[in-house]
This record gives C-alpha cells, sequence and structure tokens, in this order.
C-alpha cells in the first residue's frame, strides 16, 4: 500500500501525487508501488526493497541522493487466539525533495504520524521526522515489554497450579521474543549512535538539522537503553522462572499421586475386611466375629468405616505423605 502525506498549514494531510517535502510511506507494498517511488525519486530499486527481507540488519547508508536509515521495529501478530511479538525492519529513505518509509507491514508505530497526533511534526523537516519515528519506535519496544511482563506475571500464577507443557511452551516462547527484542534493541542503539556524531550528522547532507534534534536525540538514545535495561531484566526473570517451571509442574504431579496413593490405600481397607466376608463364607466357621449375630454384617460395616477414618486422619497427617 502507498501513502503519501504532507503538511499543509500545519496539518498533516493525505494526497495523491508526491510533492516537494511530501512523505511517501509504503506498508507491504506491489512492485508496481514499487517501481513507481523508485522512479518519482531517484532512489535504488533495491534499496527500497531491502527492508521487505526479515532478516536485514540495522544500518545508516549515504548515497550521492539519499541517505538510507534502516531500523528494527516491534509488531505483534495473533496466532491460535495469543498474541506473538517480534520484530521486522523498517526502512527510512530521506532524498531532497521526500522522505520514504518502507516497511513489510502497516505498523502502528507510523500510525501516529498518519493522524497528525505527534507534537511538532512536519514532513519538511527530514532530521526531526527521523528522529521522531526512533522516539516512537522506542516507546513501542517499553509498551510491549511492559504487556510481556504482564503476561510473564499471569503464567506465573497458572505455574502453581500447572501439570502441563502449554506454561512452560508459552514461557520459552516470551523467552525467545526478549532475545529478539534485546538484540534488535541494540542493533538500533548502533544505528544511533552513528547518528549522534556530529561529524557523521554533517556528512549525511539530505538531514537538514534543527535545534531541538540534539535533544530530542539524546532522548531517543535514553529511551532505548531504557527498552534495552528492561529486556534484560525480563530475561533474567523469565529464565530464572523457565528453570523453576519444571521443578515446579513436577511438585504440581506429586502433590496429585500423593492424593490418589492416598485414596487407593483407603479403599483397600474396607476391601480387605469385605473379601473375609465373601460369598464363600460359612456361617459359625471358627475365627470370624459377628458371623453367629443376627447384626454381623452392620457391626463390620462401621468397624470398616472407624478403621478407615482412623487410617485416612493418620495417612493426611503422616510425614510420608507431605
Amino acid at each position: 500500500m502507498l501513502r503519501m502525506f504532507n503538511t499543509i498549514n500545519g496539518q498533516v494531510e493525505q494526497i495523491n501525487k508526491p510533492e516537494d517535502g511530501s512523505w511517501l510511506c509504503l506498508s507491504d507494498p506491489t512492485d508496481v508501488e514499487l517501481t513507481t517511488v523508485a522512479q518519482e525519486t531517484g532512489v535504488d530499486l533495491a534499496d527500497l526493497r531491502a527492508p521487505l527481507d526479515d532478516e536485514e540488519r540495522s544500518r545508516v547508508d549515504a548515497e550521492d541522493d539519499y541517505t538510507m536509515i534502516i531500523v528494527d521495529i516491534p509488531t505483534v501478530e495473533q496466532r491460535d487466539g495469543r498474541d506473538h511479538y517480534e520484530t521486522i525492519p523498517l526502512s527510512i529513505v530521506v532524498t531532497d525533495t521526500a522522505i520514504i518509509t518502507v516497511c513489510m507491514r502497516d505498523t502502528p508505530v507510523l500510525h501516529p504520524f498518519m493522524e497528525g497526533t505527534i507534537r511538532g511534526f512536519n514532513t519538511y523537516m527530514k532530521s526531526r521526522f527521523v528522529l521522531q519515528i526512533l522516539y516512537r519506535n522506542a516507546t513501542m519496544y517499553l509498551r510491549y515489554l511492559r504487556i510481556i511482563d504482564r503476561n510473564s506475571d499471569n503464567l506465573e500464577l497458572k505455574l502453581q497450579h500447572s501439570m502441563q507443557n502449554r506454561e512452560i511452551l508459552m514461557l520459552l516462547e516470551l523467552s525467545k521474543t526478549l532475545v529478539y527484542f534485546t538484540t534488535s534493541l541494540k542493533s538500533n542503539e548502533i544505528v544511533m549512535e552513528k547518528l549522534r556524531v556530529t561529524e557523521k550528522l554533517n556528512s549525511l547532507t539530505h538531514l537538514k538539522q534543527y535545534p531541538e534534534d540534539e535533544d530530542l536525540l539524546d532522548d531517543v538514545i535514553t529511551e532505548n537503553k531504557q527498552a534495552i535495561e528492561m529486556a534484560n531484566i525480563y530475561s533474567g526473570v523469565l529464565a530464572n522462572m523457565t528453570d523453576a517451571s519444571a521443578s515446579i509442574v513436577s511438585n504440581n504431579l506429586n502433590n496429585v499421586m500423593r492424593i490418589f496413593t492416598i485414596i487407593s490405600i483407603i479403599i483397600s481397607i474396607p476391601t480387605l475386611i469385605f473379601s473375609m466376608y465373601g460369598m464363600n463364607f460359612q456361617t459359625g466357621m471358627l475365627g470370624m466375629p459377628f458371623t453367629a449375630s443376627k447384626w454381623g454384617f452392620v457391626i463390620v460395616i462401621v468397624i470398616s468405616l472407624v478403621i478407615t477414618a482412623l487410617a485416612t486422619w493418620w495417612l493426611t497427617r503422616s510425614k510420608l505423605f507431605k
């Protein structure tokens, strides 16, 4: 999808044709859209296709006619009724007349810019626009990390009574997500450090600096470092939870087996007693009490119930079954 925007009278409006200072947003673009943008802006078609590869690394490339910045952004998709988090590349290409963003999906990182809700956003201010995208990207990482932390807390509560592998597999999935997040954030940090160097910014002639850009870049780097620290902390917590989860599941299973063992022993007591008074029993047989009494059957039942109750009381308090 190709959408074009421009700042007109301080408002972000969607336009039909590229203009000077416009923003061209390519989300899951077709070959025709990529070719059209390449012809209109003079950007190499191979560079426009670069972020469509989910393995593309974060970097800054300065060409004669444009500058390309590729960073990893977080994304979420639904699988089996649950949210799955991963990272994909986002390319920001800055030319003399326009700024182009290319991504394999329609990302929420750019939605506030399209809606005009970002304060101080102007399509003509290319350097600030790039930094605002990077800042928005860092805040999205922080938002998803908080969601992952809440999910891990919910899994921790479920693990207390779990006897299946489902929760363990979900923990492993969250751990894998945090590894991807940490790797992508560190790659983005390298890109930001390159942009931070004054000499590097001066060499990128397509990025005109504004007085507020230096403070904004510091904020971007700070947010990105905070996201890295949070990802590392959550990774450590999830690693400990994963190590302990197997023991928790095993212990829960042992508790269930303990209950079944007690039940089996308790049931065997009346079974043993009644088996001695089976169908082959002869009245008056020596050694079998209460056979001559008309209340013998009731007495045997009462005795078996009393013995069963005493055995239940002892087994539930015995150290062997705790």
